[in-house]
């Protein structure tokens, strides 16, 4: 007798345990109407935010954005070209400068094998400059990609930017060679993204401290991965 989970079973198991993350880690999710100003402004032309907690970031079922990123040798990528061609894990953290952010990277490279066996490939994003970024792959023994933000473009149009405390201004432009010059964050978040670029899971949490265990996320990885 079969008694692999149906796909209606599936997608009910995925939207419980998102819905319980996403209220256990505070994220906030905001009615896409009132997201931005009702005079219709670009986001990216929006207010940042001064705190973690009242960022607006994009929701399950949107579209991810347009973007180009460079990676560790500095080379463009398309994200959305990239993220047709399986589907991915996409990974927003701080910087190679935060333990936080090294440790759940470590963590995610630990599983790396059991996800690709699974089909998804995996992307993480962060304020680094390239050559920051070779570091932290050299440094963590990462074999899966990082893009360059640096200057948070893709965070904010992603809705995860905030305002970066004033003790943070020296790391954030060393970091991103001084590209950061809005002196931004982004919030650690964590997206399953399907081929189309839809975005059909996220773990977003305003506490940086607290991250998506890796067990966590291959198990949603694992429920998902039929339904992408």
């Amino acid at each position: 007798m079969n008694h692999s989970p149906k796909p209606l079973e599936r997608r009910l198991f995925v939207f419980l345990l998102t819905m319980c993350l996403t209220v256990g880690s505070q994220t906030l999710m905001l009615a896409k109407t009132n997201r931005y100003p009702s005079s219709g402004t670009d986001p990216l032309d929006s207010s940042i935010v001064q705190k973690p907690t009242d960022i607006s970031p994009l929701l399950i079922g949107e579209p991810v954005p347009l973007a180009s990123l460079p990676d560790v040798t500095g080379k463009m990528i398309n994200l959305k070209e990239k993220l047709s061609q399986k589907p991915t894990i996409l990974i927003f953290y701080r910087g190679g400068w935060c333990p936080f952010c090294n440790k759940q990277l470590a963590g995610i490279q630990a599983i790396e094998g059991n996800l690709r066996t699974m089909g998804y490939q995996i992307i993480a994003i962060s304020t680094d400059s390239p050559e920051y970024l070779a570091k932290t792959v050299n440094q963590e023994k990462l074999t899966y990609t990082l893009l360059s933000d640096s200057d948070l473009s893709v965070s904010k149009q992603f809705g995860i930017a905030y305002a970066a405390p004033a003790n943070y201004e020296k790391i954030l432009q060393e970091g991103s060679k001084g590209k950061n010059v809005d002196k931004l964050l982004p919030v650690p978040s964590v997206f399953i993204v399907d081929t189309k670029g839809v975005i059909q899971f996220e773990y977003i949490n305003p506490d940086f401290k607290q991250r998506i265990s890796s067990a966590m996320l291959q198990s949603v990885a694992q429920a998902l991965k039929k339904e992408l």
